[in-house]
Formats: structure tokens, sequence, C-alpha cells
């Protein structure tokens, strides 16, 4: 037994070691699992350690995993595949006989120690640890069916006896998906002057969406110039509230996130970030679709400043994988006011009709308008029919119909919206009370 457990605290230390000596891929242990991992190594590495001490460690290892639904060997491997690092964002940028040497030497030596860090099995550490702590029994191992990642490519490390070897297929996965925040996640916003991924994004599909067929299809047809490397139009929705417009754009993301399309939202407020943010997505692999909402500016806005300078242009040229998809409820997109016209005063200035016609035609600098008209009553219906089979409503036509209408009237109007939530509503009022008549809102029970 004592020769056993010293062998194993030497491997024990090696582990250590080699985690030390990363040159590249230092964060793919810098997440709560690794760090679990590295905390456990240090509690059961002495023969001397301390049993309170290795169980609370081996506890906090498993909980990290559980909490991530992942096994240690293909968190290592989601950690590698989005490690953003000098290789990986070189890599997406050049060929591989491009890359530096010394680079490529460097990534060798980090795939051989996460070989070997993957090696170390959960199964293995409950064992360790029961041996250190002297147990009965080794502790519970956690364990998951393996994933696949990168199964559409031909990289999957595993399969390579050595990872080193692997170099060049790693290289390749980068410049065909990216690394860091951009492989990670498909939705994103700018946020206090950095990118941030959206863990949950609005999962809703082109499928449930129905009324505005030609305005949907032209922006696909956009969205695909875009993600097949064509010249794609900025574009500006415009119309009435609740037409969905902004869904429509939403629903881009679940249509084509598989083929590396991503959608970053960016607030009015930080619209005169818009050049910057432009810049860093130069090059990437993924196509991007900036996303602002509800767009409309004042007089003398920043923000009209920079949106001006991304739609126009500058003389730098402008990147082919990224657009820009506004939506507004208004055709003029700066405020206008009666007192802004010009009068023959001698104080106004000499051009002003320009000016204000500048203004005016703000929105003829997207390339491509889609006009949202209010619903009339033939869509409106049109959409709740489509959404209560979606639902699977089972109400005869007229009193779905008369229902809907009812609703329209007592709350919003006509819209795509105010049909989502009716069909809303009516689904889970069914499904609780059992109700198909709306004219009396379900009563508390006593």
């Amino acid at each position: 037994m004592a020769t056993a457990s010293n062998s194993s605290l030497a491997q024990i230390q090696f582990l250590q070691r080699q985690a030390a000596s990363l040159l590249l891929y230092q964060s793919v242990l810098q997440s709560e699992a690794a760090i679990a991992f590295l905390d456990l190594l240090q509690a059961i590495r002495y023969t001397d350690a301390d049993a309170r001490g290795c169980l609370q460690a081996y506890g906090n290892y498993f909980h990290a995993l559980a909490a991530r639904n992942q096994n240690w060997e293909d968190y290592l491997i989601s950690q590698i595949l989005i490690c953003e690092n000098p290789f990986s964002r070189l890599a997406q940028q050049k060929d591989f006989h491009e890359l530096p040497p010394a680079l490529v030497a460097a990534v060798q030596h980090d795939l051989q120690i996460l070989q070997s860090l993957y090696e170390c099995s959960t199964a293995c550490l409950s064992e360790w640890v029961q041996t250190v702590a002297h147990l009965p029994v080794s502790p519970v191992v956690w364990y998951q069916e393996h994933s696949h990642f990168s199964s559409n490519t031909n990289l999957y490390l595993p399969d390579w006896e050595h990872w080193a070897d692997a170099v060049a297929e790693l290289a390749a996965y980068y410049q065909k998906f990216g690394a860091g925040l951009f492989a990670e996640y498909r939705a994103l916003r700018w946020q206090s002057g950095e990118f941030v991924g959206i863990s949950y994004p609005d999962p809703i599909k082109l499928s449930t969406l129905v009324g505005y067929e030609w305005q949907r299809d032209a922006l696909l047809k956009n969205t695909e110039f875009l993600l097949c490397g064509e010249t794609a139009l900025h574009v500006l929705l415009y119309g009435s509230r609740g037409s969905g417009k902004s869904s429509l754009v939403k629903a881009l993301l679940n249509e084509y996130g598989e083929r590396q399309l991503r959608v970053l939202e960016v607030g009015k407020s930080d619209l005169q970030d818009l050049p910057n943010i432009v810049e860093q997505l130069r090059g990437l692999p993924q196509k991007f679709i900036i996303f602002v909402d509800d767009l409309s500016f004042e007089e003398d806005d920043d923000a009209f400043k920079a949106l001006k300078v991304v739609l126009e242009g500058n003389l730098t040229a402008r990147p082919q994988n990224v657009v820009v998809y506004a939506t507004s409820n208004r055709r003029h997109l700066i405020r206008e006011y009666f007192a802004d016209r010009p009068t023959p005063k001698d104080h106004e200035e000499i051009h002003a009709w320009d000016t204000m016609q500048e203004k005016l035609s703000f929105s003829d600098r997207f390339g491509l308008t889609l006009t949202f008209e209010p619903a009339n009553q033939q869509t409106y219906l049109t959409i709740i029919r489509h959404l209560a089979v979606q639902a699977k409503i089972n109400l005869s036509p007229e009193d779905l119909e008369y229902q809907a209408l009812q609703w329209a009237t007592r709350h919003n109007g006509r819209s795509g919206r105010t049909a989502r939530q009716f069909i809303d509503f009516l689904k889970a009022d069914i499904s609780l009370f059992s109700t198909t008549n709306l004219n009396s809102d379900p009563q508390p029970q006593s």
C-alpha cells in the first residue's frame, strides 16, 4: 500500500508541475471546475494530508462538475476549443504554414500537458482520495455521457494518440469557428465597453412569424448574402409597434446560428462605440448582425454621427462580415420640430433646408428599408389561426376569431404582439381552468 501511495503522490505532484507550466492555454484552468481540480491535487499531494481537507476539496470538485453537467474530460475539450490566446487569434487570420514556429511549438507543449490532465479521470481522483483519507470505499464519481464536441469537423482530440500532433487541425478549427466569446455564444450584447455573452437568447423561430412574408423573405435573402460572403445591406425595419420587427431579427439567430451567425445587441446609449465595435469584429470567421432596437435620435446626438460613419463608411474598408439591422417606429429617425424648419431670419443658417433634408434622409442610408404596416383584421386573424395551430388549441374557427377580436379591442389593438399575447393567455387558461371563453377573467378559488 505504501509503495502504491508513493507512486500516486509522485504522479499527482507531476500533474501539478505540468499544469503550472502551460504557455498559452492557462485560461483553460481558470474556471471554477479547473480551480477545484487543482485545489484537489494540492489537498492530496502529501502522505500526511488532512483527510477532512481532502474530502472537502473532492466535494468542491464534484459540485463544480455537476453544476456544469460535464465530465472533467469534456470540460477540458470544450475549454480548449473556445480558448482565446495568441495562437487561436492568429490562426483565425492566417494559414497554418504562416504561423510562427515558436507559437506552434508552444501549442504542442500545452496540448501534451492538457492530454495528461485529461487522462486524470474523476474515477482516478476518487481512488486517490480514498487512499489518502483512509476511507473504506471511494467517494461517488461524477459521470455523464461524453459529448462529442466539434462533431461537424474532423477534429476530436481524444481520437488522437498524441494531442501534440493535432496542432494543424486545431488551427483549422479556430479559422473556421473562431474562439473566445464568439465561439461560446451565439447572442451577445455590448455592455460597459465590452462584449458579454447571452446564455439564454430568445428562442423564437421563423415558423411562428406570419403575416409579413415579403419582408421576411427580403431579410432572409440579405442574411444569406452575409453568410455566403457577399456584400449584404444594412437594414432598417420600420413600422408600427408590435408588428414583429424585433422578433424577426431574433429569429434569424435560431435559423442560422449553426452557420456561424452571431447577433450582437447594441443599445442606443452605446452607439457612439459602434466604429470601435465594428473594428473588433473585422476578420473574425463568424458573421455578425449588429442589432439596434427602437432606433431614434435627438438633434446633435453623438450616436447619430457614429452610426452614420458605420452606414456610410470612411477611409477604412467596410468589413464583409458585419451588417447593422435596426428597428424603429419612426420613418424619419431624427426627431424634427416645426421650430426646426427654416424661416427667413438674418441669423438662420444659409443652407438650412440642406441640413433639414440630411436629417430627414438619414434612414435612406440603410441599403434596405422594410416597412411593416399596421395589421388589418384579416392579417391579425391569419396570425391568430397560425399560432393557434402551433399551440394545439382546439377551438372552433368562429369561437377563436370572436375571442381574438374581443381581446384586440380590450387590449393593445391588432398586431402580431397582441396575437401572441392572446394565444399565450388562451393556452394557459385552457390548460389550468379548461376555459374557452375569455369574456371574463378566471376567478381565484377560495
